[in-house]
């Protein structure tokens, strides 16, 4: 791969020797400092240019940058050659990080509105109006009269892990959606399902597997999804030069699929099919060998009876995959000395997408790959709480209460995001009247844009906190704005738990605050003030009451590092430039490896813990204490699974597609990242284009149920017949919006083509893949 602007790709040093700690012992391999917080002066500095370290806050890689920054400009950026982690990638996206942090359109002052319009304001006024508006909503409707909306971009930045449930819990309100369910949470259940956390997710060991097989996922575009690895290309192209095999299921040949030993162009849509069909395959032929899992597991030979249907040939037709094809994968499978199994957005984000993703580990585990180094393995981050003897736990449960207008259940504390416009517009005791967004935008992410669109302008209230101006933003009453990224300090705490390698970083603000502005970490903490009743108080007093709680159920937990001790002393104790800081300091002497965060800040370029290891049973929460292989739900929804093997496969089905320079919507506002092959075009197959009359660079209609989008062809072998695709996020052609540069390439809204109807059953997840289109050419 060609170096992305503004400096060199490295592959990484996964495979270097390193001595780890272990669990709550002294921790492992750093890289020592020129000063805390800074890297060394660059020699072509100018005596107001100095550089600064800055972990990437702008994909799941968290790859760590080292910023050159002229006066309070970010004027360059590269890769830290010396990060623990990364050391040394970047992609075009942390290359432009420069440019989205000095984005002319972000806004730098609240927006209030008046008299119809939003104007700018003070921060105190923006707050005296929230606390005016939504405490008397609460009181008069109840809780649930107030919505929680939360984008993806809360797991980059530390104010979004650190206050959202904070202010869930100030709310009280079971109306909580969240960009999960337009992605990852077929994962989320299937994990609760299985080992009985939501927040159990096995990663693939990437750096020591011997053949890995990925469905639905493109991480040469993506940068890996629900498994942190800086440079994913670099680590697939490393498990082949050691010998390793890669097979890629994908309907599109994507850059990861041209990588890959083995393609197969699966019909979109039936991945838990083709999976269902491995599981029976081991069985048949006897290629099952848990190993030490077998003690751990329950339920094998309930599987072996559940997936009998799936045969090779009754669902080869079905996935168009020949059953040959089938067999062989499941023999390369059990034969490799490891692997890993690894589903992400395509096997996600379809009718059976927790199927599919409980399917994924039941290969895992009888293959015996499971927990196992060079198989899938538990990351064991450093803010994760501390190893604890093995026991049986209070378990997951789905469906705990329901939607109001059409009863969909909830999964992990959540309801699905289809249902948001249903639940603004129904009148009615219940109704959602005032809705509070952190950091999302889904009028362009959601299905029916449009009908989202119209509920959101009938709120009675709504509060926006956003950088920008967006599609949703827009219908705002008060948006309040974050500061740029250099001038907030960055940890990964979701990320380090999903990470390929146990690892901690912690990077202090590149750039002062600016004048006026405020730090996400206090706008969220005077938000959660505002609705609690609590308006005007010091922001502090937020973080000081998460610390004293934790640490009062910390020093009466008996496994805890800290049990039996003086909660009030321990809280003086801890250290920290601020609130949030304080409480990230508070998890990491809690956590695993007994790390403070003087001394994290102290290694600027990370500390590495070590490769991942064998946690099982320590993680498992089921109320068996084993891992629950066919548990009831996934056992119920299975007869829906079999009435896709006679199902009449639609003619024409469209799937999405990632872009290397994107991210959902985020970056289509940064002119560097939008351009290239990062379009908004609608891909077809050549023969699929003759059928129905389209040539290159034609304007195409393409229609389903909920309703039309006009997209440029463009012609490809890249994607297979009977699939068109249309990447996600585009649409930026609405009134009211301030991005100037993608409102000049807005492109057109895929999720307009869906009326919401299409969910996964279990997980309440969008179906944003796989769903039948019909395309003409566009009227002139």
């Amino acid at each position: 791969m060609p170096p992305p602007p503004g400096g060199p790709v490295s592959s990484t040093a996964a495979d270097a020797p390193t001595t780890p700690p272990a669990p709550g012992g002294a921790p492992g391999t750093a890289k020592a400092p020129p000063a805390a917080g800074a890297a060394a002066p660059s020699p072509e500095a100018g005596p107001d240019t100095r550089t600064a370290l800055r972990i990437c806050p702008l994909c799941e890689a968290t790859c760590g940058l080292t910023l050159t920054i002229e006066g309070t400009r970010v004027t360059g950026v590269r890769g830290d050659r010396d990060d623990v982690f990364s050391d040394g990638f970047i992609c075009p996206k942390g290359a432009s990080f420069g440019e989205l942090d000095a984005d002319p359109d972000r806004l730098r002052t609240p927006l209030v509105r008046r008299d119809g319009e939003l104007r700018e304001a003070s921060w105190e006024e923006a707050f005296d109006l929230i606390a005016a508006r939504v405490r008397p909503l609460l009181e008069e409707h109840g809780p649930h009269a107030v919505g929680l909306f939360l984008g993806n971009p809360n797991v980059h930045t530390m104010a979004g892990a650190l206050y959202p449930p904070v202010l869930l819990g100030a709310l009280r309100t079971r109306n909580l959606f969240t960009a999960s369910t337009l992605d990852q949470m077929p994962k989320h259940v299937s994990g609760g399902l299985l080992y009985g956390s939501a927040l159990a997710i096995p990663v693939p060991d990437l750096d020591r597997t011997d053949h890995l097989l990925l469905l639905g996922a493109n991480p040469l575009e993506s940068n890996g999804s629900l498994c942190t690895a800086p440079d994913f290309p670099g680590r697939l192209k490393a498990l082949r030069r050691r010998g390793g095999t890669l097979t890629v299921v994908d309907p599109r040949r994507t850059r990861t699929a041209r990588l890959a030993d083995r393609h197969v162009a699966i019909r979109p849509g039936t991945d838990a099919l083709l999976l269902a069909a491995l599981v029976n395959v081991l069985f048949a032929e006897g290629l099952t060998a848990p190993g030490r899992l077998a003690e751990l597991v329950e339920g094998i030979a309930d599987v072996e009876t559940a997936t009998a249907a799936f045969t090779p040939e009754a669902v080869g037709a079905a996935c168009d995959v020949a059953p040959d094809d089938i067999r062989a994968m499941a023999r390369e499978l059990a034969a490799a000395p490891t692997a890993a199994v690894y589903g992400r957005i395509g096997s996600c984000t379809v009718e059976h997408g927790t199927l599919a993703s409980w399917l994924v580990d039941v290969l895992n585990v009888l293959t015996g790959n499971l927990d196992r180094p060079g198989g899938a393995l538990f990351p064991l981050s450093a803010t994760d709480r501390a190893p604890r003897p093995a026991a049986p736990g209070k378990g997951f449960a789905l469906g705990r209460w329901a939607s109001r207008v059409s009863a969909r259940p909830e999964a992990k504390g959540e309801l699905p995001v289809a249902v948001l416009a249903e639940e603004m517009e129904t009148p009615g005791e219940g109704r959602i009247r005032a809705l509070i967004c952190v950091a999302g935008n889904p009028v362009l992410s959601a299905p029916d844009g449009d009908r989202l669109d119209r509920a959101l302008a009938g709120l009675d209230f709504m509060v926006s906190v956003d950088p920008y101006l967006n599609e949703t933003s827009r219908h705002a009453d008060v948006v309040l704005p974050p500061p740029p990224p250099a001038q907030s300090a960055h940890f990964d705490f979701a990320f380090n738990a999903l990470a390929v390698r146990n690892q901690v970083r912690f990077t202090p603000a590149a750039v002062p605050l600016e004048e006026g502005l405020r730090d996400e970490c206090e706008i969220l903490a005077r938000l959660v003030l505002a609705v609690s009743g609590m308006h005007g108080a010091d922001p502090s007093a937020v973080d000081d009451m998460v610390i004293g709680q934790t640490l009062e159920k910390a020093v009466a937990d008996p496994h805890s590092t800290v049990h039996g001790g003086d909660p009030a002393k321990i809280a003086a104790d801890l250290t920290g430039d601020s609130g949030a800081e304080r409480r990230l300091d508070m998890m990491l002497r809690l956590g695993p490896y007994g790390l403070t965060l003087a001394g994290l800040k102290a290694q600027p370029h990370g500390i590495d813990l070590g490769p991942l290891r064998p946690r099982l049973p320590e993680i498992l929460r089921t109320r068996s204490g084993r891992v629950e292989l066919l548990p009831g739900p996934v056992a119920a929804d299975l007869p829906r699974l079999r009435e896709a093997l006679g199902a009449r496969p639609a003619s024409l089905v469209l799937v999405g597609r990632r872009h290397l320079r994107s991210n959902n919507s985020w970056l289509h506002n940064v002119p560097a990242l939008n351009g290239g092959s990062n379009r908004c075009t609608l891909h077809v197959h050549p023969d699929d284009a003759d059928r129905l009359g389209l040539g290159d660079g034609d304007t195409a209609r393409v229609t389903a149920e909920g309703g039309s989008v006009d997209a440029p062809v463009e012609i490809t072998e890249d994607v297979r017949r009977g699939v068109v695709s249309l990447p996600h996020g585009w649409g930026h052609d609405r009134s009211g919006v301030r991005l100037s540069t993608a409102a000049a390439r807005p492109g057109v809204n895929v999720n307009q083509l869906l009326d919401g109807s299409r969910t996964d059953p279990l997980s309440g997840t969008a179906v944003l893949n796989g769903f039948p289109v019909e395309v003409t050419p566009a009227p002139r």
